[in-house]
């Protein structure tokens, strides 16, 4: 893009918000917002009630102070000094009324501090000599009216105050409440922390810091996620999907933004461990869904909010590009197809919220994207949004918010954050260096787009107290850290790269989103589509689902969710096929849940697990019966070639007499089955091919035929998630022979070792079992002293407590009574190793076990 051609869009940026800003003066000031579509004012109580949308207004003219360092950052040194002079005369912070403390924070407390930290740029550049800390002398009246609201057992706050009386009495009209949402609590430190730097008062900083400290010793310690909703007095998480849209997104944000804002370490720390389970369960790129805090492969719902739209710009933050470029494309795309980014939209990319309130999160991201990779395409979406504000959202008094992005008619009303935010990150992304009054790289923005100094981070504070080191007990890793900055230069020497990870991105929308042509419709002309007949693999189905209004949605535990949207489908008689399908898919799914099968057992049997090692696996609807076999199926292991069993086995005379391991994905298991058996395999073993997937975090898998018959397979096929089955593949690259036990439920070592020496008496090539005799008959007494060492529990059960136990009694082993939790190893007996080749390593298996164990049961009492 030419530099006229991008001065050109700057200024028509300066005159978009000349229209906006213009309209709020002259037609709602002093108002709280402007309602576009009847010039006037929205004032609260003459307004009919919007519900929470309206504890944003607090009578304290809002958009002018949201706006105040706008101005300042568009040149427009004039107007801001008007405005600030307005701000002092005009705005009262002393009204009864309740306001949303999130809200009032971001907006007005953030509002108040950007404008102070402008006037004092200015200052010291010899313009508003006037100036003596008026607007931080505001801030601070208001920081002390929303402090009440902190006053919690918990310390996190209430999610309203009554900006005259508080949170206690019956006058405030608030203090009642028992829930808020995470974001709420966990987007104060920035402001709260440069209220207290700006003024030396240290309360401010402490109370934020003590919110974020409760949020993070809440967060589920097995996911490392957090909630969307929580009890403010006793922690609950109440509601437990997690996401980084609605209801957390800036409270991410405000951990990595507060690292770079305050230089604590602890901030870093706790937002790299939040991210790395972001990307592990959330993202699946370019998606980014809600799961579940305690079940993380479970995706809590089939939609993404546009909130989510923020997090590519604080992936560019993070330096971690890549993703942050496939999840904007996909939202670009979205966007294009109308025109807006909707309030929500599916997964598979139509609109599942219509409305669209001029947010500006979307723009933010393009232009940090723009930022990190200086390509030409970021100006081009700029060009885009700009363009779609002035053709659709422009009306004669400002920017009227769209109510349904489909149809484009528009809603009387016209946001505070739009002048606060969107006109900043276009004007940035069009501006050159010189056409900037500062350098914007000495401050941050705030998720409101307010700026505060990164100076802060070092100003002199006497009054607060000494920093203390909070990680104290944390055991850091190194790689948690990321110090530097990407280089982007080195990140994209081809200039081509980004556009390459974009194309596949852009295609998926496309084939989404396509319109019918012409295909026949579901139910005319041809028969719909049976539950029964439906395979999730093929092409045909999809389309016809698609059609029918029906989503597929693949879960990362290998399952597939489906969701009828019938307004998505292309016609009313095909909503209709799409109803019966899902009714029917209901009854199946019920049918199948009623046949639901126990889990099954994989216990090493060889040297050095010798039966200890229990691995949970998930049973086949087809194949051999193990709950009718007494004995089960012993053999050893072999990986089969291919590791997929997809085709005829290469290595057919190895596998032959013995399990055969598969690697999940490419065909139907049953196909799997069928190869290996060919082959002559005695059973199979499939392991997940999702990374990280364990059956501490996921459902009970369990294998289903390829819809015609499966009598023919005749050998047991069971399922390993990837942790457990990872614990097969060492111990065979280990010990190169490893014999496995494949069962209904695990065996105690006397069945498996019936006829032999225990292992216990191999130790010292003694025959003298006696003793190891006598403390395996007395077990049921509970008179033998045993020692538990775990494997992670996510990854192993023993054969020696039930699933319902949550402790190990260090005294008592109980019978065997089905699949439990850790492996325990009987007193002053090791496993029986060849003490000239393989103690060494055994020994270390051990040593890994024991540190299981410590950090497990930290684990636990963390938890309790």
């Amino acid at each position: 893009m030419s530099r006229d051609e991008r001065n050109k869009l700057r200024n028509q940026v300066v005159e978009m918000f000349d229209h906006a800003y213009q309209n709020y003066m002259d037609h709602a000031y002093p108002a709280d917002e402007l309602m576009p579509l009847t010039c006037r004012g929205r004032v609260r109580g003459l307004e009919p009630s919007r519900g929470d949308i309206d504890d944003a207004l607090g009578k304290f003219s809002l958009t002018l102070i949201d706006t105040l360092d706008t101005l300042a950052l568009l040149n427009k040194t004039v107007e801001f000094e008007e405005a600030v002079r307005r701000v002092l005369k005009d705005v009262r912070l002393d009204n009864d009324i309740v306001v949303s403390v999130f809200e009032t924070n971001i907006r007005v407390l953030g509002g108040l501090l950007g404008g102070h930290s402008m006037a004092i740029m200015l200052k010291e550049s010899g313009q508003m000599l006037w100036y003596q800390n008026e607007l931080l002398h505001m801030a601070k009246d208001l920081g002390l009216r929303l402090l009440p609201a902190f006053n919690t057992s918990s310390g996190l706050p209430y999610p309203r105050v009554n900006l005259r009386y508080g949170v206690r009495g019956p006058e405030t009209r608030t203090g009642t409440e028992t829930d808020t949402c995470t974001a709420c609590a966990g987007t104060i430190i920035l402001e709260f922390a440069a209220l207290s730097r700006f003024t030396g008062d240290p309360t401010f900083e402490a109370h934020a810091r003590r919110a974020l400290d409760f949020l993070w010793e809440k967060r589920q310690r097995n996911s490392n996620l957090v909630g969307t909703t929580i009890n403010i007095h006793s922690g609950e998480w109440v509601r437990r999907d997690s996401g980084v849209g609605a209801g957390i997104d800036s409270y991410y944000e405000y951990l990595m933004k507060a690292y770079i804002l305050l230089g604590d370490d602890q901030y870093l720390h706790r937002f790299n461990t939040h991210y790395a389970s972001i990307m592990k369960y959330i993202s699946q790129p370019p998606l980014l869904l809600d799961v579940h805090i305690h079940k993380p492969l479970l995706p809590a719902r089939t939609w993404m909010d546009s909130l989510l739209a923020f997090f590519p710009g604080l992936q560019v933050l993070k330096g971690d590009i890549r993703p942050a470029i496939e999840t904007h494309e996909m939202l670009y795309q979205v966007t294009k197809k109308h025109n807006f980014l909707p309030e929500a939209f599916t997964t598979d990319f139509r609109v599942h919220w219509a409305q669209h309130p001029l947010r500006p999160e979307f723009a933010e991201s393009t232009y940090f994207l723009y930022k990190a990779t200086r390509d030409p395409y970021y100006l081009e979406v700029g060009r885009t949004v700009l363009e779609n504000l002035n053709r659709y959202a422009r009306v004669p008094c400002g920017f009227a918010a769209m109510k349904d992005v489909r149809t484009g008619s528009h809603e009387d009303r016209m946001d505070s954050f739009f002048l606060a935010e969107m006109f900043k990150y276009l004007f940035l992304l069009f501006a050159e260096e010189e056409d900037l009054p500062f350098n914007v790289e000495d401050y941050i923005f705030t998720t409101e787009a307010h700026l505060l100094p990164l100076s802060l981070s070092t100003a002199s504070n006497s009054q607060a107290p000494p920093v203390v080191n909070s990680m104290a007990g944390e055991d850091l890793d190194d790689s948690n850290f990321e110090w530097t900055c990407p280089n982007t230069r080195l990140l994209f020497p081809d200039p081509a790269f980004p556009r390459n990870l974009r194309e596949p991105i852009r295609s998926a929308v496309d084939k989404s989103c396509l319109r019918p042509t012409i295909h026949r419709e579901p139910g005319m002309g041809r028969p719909p589509l049976r539950a029964q007949d439906f395979m999730a693999n093929n092409p045909e189905h999809l389309e016809l689902l698609r059609r029918m209004g029906v989503s597929l949605i693949h879960l990362k535990d290998g399952r597939v969710q489906l969701v009828q949207h019938a307004t998505q489908a292309v016609s009313a008689v095909a909503a209709e096929d799409g109803m019966r399908f899902m009714q029917e898919m209901m009854e199946l799914s019920s049918q199948q849940q009623k046949e639901q099968l126990p889990p099954r057992a994989v216990q090493i049997v060889s040297h050095p697990f010798f039966g200890r090692v229990v691995l949970t696996a998930g049973p086949a609807q087809f194949g051999m019966d193990l709950s009718k076999s007494s004995s089960g199926v012993r053999g050893f292991v072999t990986v089969a070639e291919p590791y997929n069993g997809c085709s005829e086995l290469s290595n057919g005379e190895i596998v032959a007499g013995r399990i055969a391991l598969l690697q999940r994905g490419q065909c139907m298991f049953a196909e799997k089955a069928r190869h290996i058996q060919k082959a002559g395999a005695i059973g199979g073993i499939v392991i997940d091919d999702n990374e990280g997937s364990s059956s501490d975090t996921a459902p009970l898998f369990q294998m289903a035929g390829d819809g015609r018959s499966t009598d023919d397979v005749t050998l047991p096929l069971l399922f390993l998630f990837h942790k457990e089955g990872n614990i097969l593949l060492e111990a065979l690259k280990e010990y190169k022979e490893v014999e496995v036990l494949l069962s209904d439920k695990a065996r105690d070592r006397e069945a498996i070792f019936k006829g032999k020496a225990l292992p216990g008496t191999l130790l010292d090539g003694s025959t003298d079992g006696a003793e190891e005799e006598d403390c395996s008959t007395e077990e049921k007494d509970h008179s033998c002293s045993t020692s538990s060492e775990p494997v992670d529990q996510s990854q192993v059960t023993t054969q020696e407590q039930t699933a319902e136990d949550s402790v190990v009694g260090e005294d008592s082993v109980q019978p065997v009574e089905g699949l439990g939790s850790y492996v325990p190893v009987d007193e002053g007996e090791e496993p029986a190793v060849d003490r000239d080749s393989g103690s060494q390593s055994a020994d270390s298996l051990m040593a890994d076990w024991q540190e299981d164990l410590e950090a497990f049961k930290q684990m636990e009492k963390d938890e309790l």
